[in-house]
């Protein structure tokens, strides 16, 4: 079973949907990773189906009516749907409309991070986020992953890559807390 929201409905497309599980990772700022995660939910439920040039065709107003529909797929529904729809036409744009093309194929860890630091709403820390969550949970580990996305690659339960059930989605925030209160980034 792959878990990251506690949702079964949700953590099932996640699980068969690249395209929901990068979308995921997109809103996965300023909210908790259940809301992030659960927001391609919704717009699957909305739209029908996630199918990235669809979005990326789709007007504008009417995707980020979509997004803002209550409840809504994150607290910012205007400024992250604009970024759901500009990462969706560049995985049109770079990969065919395949989130999976994204890593797919991919030689070294560097080249996986860069891939997805070159996507719009994937800065550093999220691109080797993502990294260590192909790495660790559906295997996309090619030469040098851990070292492209460290720390997060590590065996400390510090992100989403280590939120495997609800226990260990307790220990990862529990380690944030930790983090903040002590002043620190999640990469110290």
């Amino acid at each position: 079973m792959f878990f990251i929201t506690g949702d079964p409905e949700a953590d099932a497309l996640l699980a068969r949907e690249p395209l929901a599980l990068l979308i995921g990772m997109l809103l996965d700022q300023q909210v908790s990773m259940e809301l992030a995660f659960t927001g391609p939910l919704k717009l699957h439920q909305r739209l029908g189906e996630l199918d990235a040039a669809a979005i990326a065709a789709m007007d504008p107003d009417t995707f980020l009516a979509a997004c803002a529909e209550r409840p809504s797929i994150h607290r910012f529904p205007g400024s992250m749907g604009r970024r759901t729809q500009e990462l969706c036409q560049a995985l049109v744009d770079g990969y065919g409309g395949r989130a999976e093309a994204v890593w797919e194929g991919v030689e070294t860890g560097q080249e996986l991070v860069a891939r997805l630091e070159a996507l719009p709403g994937f800065g550093r820390e999220k691109s080797r986020i993502f990294a260590a969550v192909l790495g660790k949970r559906l295997g996309v580990r090619p030469p040098g992953w851990e070292q492209a996305a460290a720390p997060f690659s590590d065996g400390e339960r510090r992100s989403v890559a280590d939120a495997t059930d609800p226990e260990a989605l307790a220990e990862v925030r529990a380690w944030k807390r930790a983090k903040k209160a002590a002043g620190k980034a999640k990469t110290d």
